[in-house]
């Protein structure tokens, strides 16, 4: 029996690791959870998670292999790292070197889980300047759910659904280009006066005040939803309006239509509009399901995450395996800083 860890420090990564659980537990090995930092609503875990509270913990437990949904590992704890990856490929540079965040190596992991053409091929372009870690694509964790109904129990939508067709309104958090505030009296106006039930759903950063202004417009037919599972919110849901989510790829990879506002990306496979007022007319022509922005949609999805057999999970179970029994070649850079920080922030200093 094997041990592994799952590292957390945001609510987003139940989403990402609990199909990957399932997959763990049905193979007869073992997992336990340990949270970084105090942005993780530790009521999110059920009562059969065990979680380690220490750094000494974790070391005692000596897992082989660490699954991260985020962007640092510490060195100072066993096992190999995984990195999963907190989201698709989004359009965020660093403004030094104009490099996509997603593709930034910060010498932390030993294997890098991709999540299909769009990812993997420039991973293994880096995989060979770096040497040292690895790259194998396998889909992404959290997207098993949606096609494998076994991942789904306790997925239960509580609020009333009206039969009217749904928009789920979703926004990053970033103050520098979330839509939120400038589309609050637009959504409370539509919500009351256009033929669809809303609901709204923010990332877990997202600003308190901002989250407030719009649990203050809830009515019946406009929703605030707080939960560590959306997933049977998106599959109910009929279209999305966003502006740069990140939640925008996993609902067009359910081959269905979002909406943007004040997105600058052009991107084919979106319908975006730069004036509130052309909304309403976009959510009527997305609810049609146009052929030609359909077509665009597939051709995203083909090389952004082509599985839809809710079997990635255990692709990436299995790269771990193969990787156990091939390590490195090559050392990973010492990371002094980071780690360093990792100490400080975990108040670990023993080796």
């Amino acid at each position: 029996m094997k041990n592994y860890l799952f590292y957390l420090s945001e609510n987003y990564s139940f989403k990402i690791l609990r199909p990957l659980q399932a997959e763990i537990l049905k193979r007869g090995d073992q997992v336990k959870w340990f949270v970084e930092g105090n942005n993780v609503n530790t009521h999110y875990f059920k009562d059969n998670e065990e979680t380690l509270n220490s750094v000494e913990e974790v070391k005692a437990y000596n897992p082989v292999a660490v699954f991260l949904p985020g962007n640092l590992a510490p060195a100072f704890i066993p096992g190999i790292k995984i990195s999963l990856f907190h989201g698709f490929i989004g359009g965020k540079q660093r403004q030094k070197d104009g490099e996509n965040y997603f593709f930034i190596i910060r010498d932390c992991f030993d294997l890098y889980c991709t999540h299909g053409p769009s990812s993997t091929t420039h991973f293994k372009k880096l995989a060979k300047k770096h040497k040292y870690f690895d790259v194998v694509e396998t889909g992404f964790c959290q997207m098993d759910p949606y096609y494998n109904e076994a991942l789904k129990s306790g997925s239960e939508i509580t609020e009333k659904i009206t039969g009217k067709p749904i928009v789920l309104f979703s926004s990053t958090f970033s103050p520098r280009i979330t839509q939120a505030p400038a589309l609050l009296k637009t959504i409370e106006r539509l919500s009351k006066d256009s033929p669809w039930q809303w609901w709204v759903t923010f990332h877990p950063k997202m600003a308190q005040n901002i989250v407030d202004d719009y649990k203050a417009i809830q009515h019946e037919n406009l929703t605030f939803i707080e939960t560590d599972n959306l997933i049977p919110y998106m599959e109910k849901a009929d279209i999305m309006l966003a502006d740069f989510s990140s939640m925008i790829t996993d609902f067009i990879l359910l081959n269905k239509p979002v909406v943007t506002f004040r997105n600058p990306d052009g991107l084919e496979h979106l319908i975006n509009v730069d004036d509130e007022n052309e909304i309403e007319s976009a959510i009527s022509e997305a609810l049609t399901h146009p052929k030609a922005l359909m077509e665009k949609i597939t051709q995203f999805s083909q090389v952004t995450h082509p599985y839809n057999d809710g079997k990635s999970s255990a692709r990436v179970i299995d790269a771990v395996e193969d990787k156990l029994n091939t390590p490195n070649t090559h050392r990973k850079p010492l990371n002094l800083l980071r780690n360093l920080k990792l100490r400080k922030k975990l108040k670990y200093w023993g080796f």
